[in-house]
């Protein structure tokens, strides 16, 4: 019976292995020339390769006793085994392409060099799969507790990071090319709660000085970035705060520029807020925490996908994108605690009892003692 043509399948198979798929080549086959050679190979699993036939030969090799080097060089019998204990992990490894590996090997001595590049390799997957395992969380509107789960998938990725770190030791080298921003899309929804925040800090000014953990950065319009700026300011020189002065001292702020500019910033600043100004900043500082946390994973999986990073630069680029989620991280824990629990503790010494302190030595004799008669 002729077999059907299956388009996925045949798509799948024109696809151009990676550059990783020639090298994890060479490497089994110097460990099928040279098998003693698997007992160097301390920092590699059989995880790091990118083939599942890879995977399940370098697996036998590693659990079959090494032959004999002379009887190896005679006979096939230590191959015939490797290939029947990779056959029991997976289907259509054959002995000729065994034999195809030993021939693709070009220095069986280079083994540990061709482990490394693989190691290196896997690490980049590993960095892209937790970078992109962060975008999906912190775009997941299904999930009941987002933002402790995107922050436990930045935990996550943070582990990648150090773990790739510890086995890879920095060398000199040029830094990573950081990529560019993506383009800020307005959001009606956030521009909205924006301004609300704005009334109620206009209405309620002695908030604003408690509201140190929201910062211009984490709005989405630069207007109102603008106009919380000089919220704080004010608020912090102790000017008098409502519609008509704030509106003044946007204007010296650069922030209006047109006309009819001035008469909507009265109009939105003026309308009463009906909650408190933390309710709409934690909500907006949740917004650009997730949002942040989607840049991060996206400027990381960015990065992996360039072929001239090396690890180090993985690492470093890596850590400086993190830098800034933690930095939000920090100011959403500040905005989330309670007060008392953002206080440092009192230690023993602060919260035991004065003791008197002894007093000038007398300078006049005590008093004699009379005793009865």
């Amino acid at each position: 019976m002729p077999r059907t043509p299956d388009p996925v399948e045949d798509d799948l198979r024109s696809l151009p292995p990676p550059p990783v798929f020639h090298v994890e080549q060479a490497l089994l086959g110097a460990l099928l020339l040279e098998p003693h050679r698997a007992a160097g190979l301390t920092g590699i699993t059989a995880e790091a390769f990118s083939s599942a036939g890879h995977a399940a030969l370098f697996t036998a090799i590693r659990s079959l006793p090494a032959p004999d080097p002379a009887q190896h060089a005679k006979n096939t019998k230590w191959l015939n085994q490797v290939l029947t204990a990779a056959g029991e992990q997976t289907r259509g490894l054959t002995t000729a392409y065994l034999h195809h590996l030993v021939q693709l090997c070009p220095q069986p001595q280079h083994a540990p060099a061709y482990a490394r590049i693989i190691e290196a390799e896997h690490a980049r997957r590993l960095l892209r799969t937790a970078a992109q395992r962060l975008v999906q969380t912190a775009l997941d509107t299904s999930l009941p507790h987002r933002v402790a789960a995107t922050l436990a998938e930045a935990g996550a990725l943070t582990t990648v990071v150090d773990d790739i770190a510890n086995r890879f030791p920095p060398h000199p080298g040029s830094p990573p090319r950081t990529p560019a921003a993506p383009v800020a899309v307005l959001d009606e929804e956030a521009a909205g709660e924006e301004q609300v925040l704005l009334a109620a800090a206009t209405a309620r000014p002695a908030r604003v000085e408690r509201m140190r953990w929201l910062t211009p950065g984490d709005f989405t319009h630069p207007l109102h970035a603008g106009l919380w700026r000089c919220l704080t300011t004010m608020a912090r020189r102790g000017t008098p705060i409502d519609p008509v002065t704030v509106r003044w001292e946007a204007q010296h702020h650069g922030l209006l520029t047109n006309e009819g500019q001035p008469a909507g910033l009265l109009g939105f600043l003026g309308e009463p807020a009906g909650c408190e100004p933390e309710y709409w900043g934690e909500r907006i500082l949740q917004r650009s925490l997730l949002t942040t946390a989607q840049h991060t994973g996206r400027s990381i999986e960015t990065l992996t996908h360039d072929p001239a990073a090396t690890t180090y630069q993985l690492v470093v680029g890596a850590r400086r994108a993190l830098a800034g989620l933690n930095a939000v991280r920090a100011r959403w824990h500040h905005a989330t605690t309670p007060a008392s629990a953002n206080r440092p503790a009192r230690t023993r010494a602060e919260t035991a009892p004065a003791v008197p302190r002894a007093g000038p030595p007398p300078t006049t004799a005590p008093p004699a003692v009379r005793t009865p008669r």
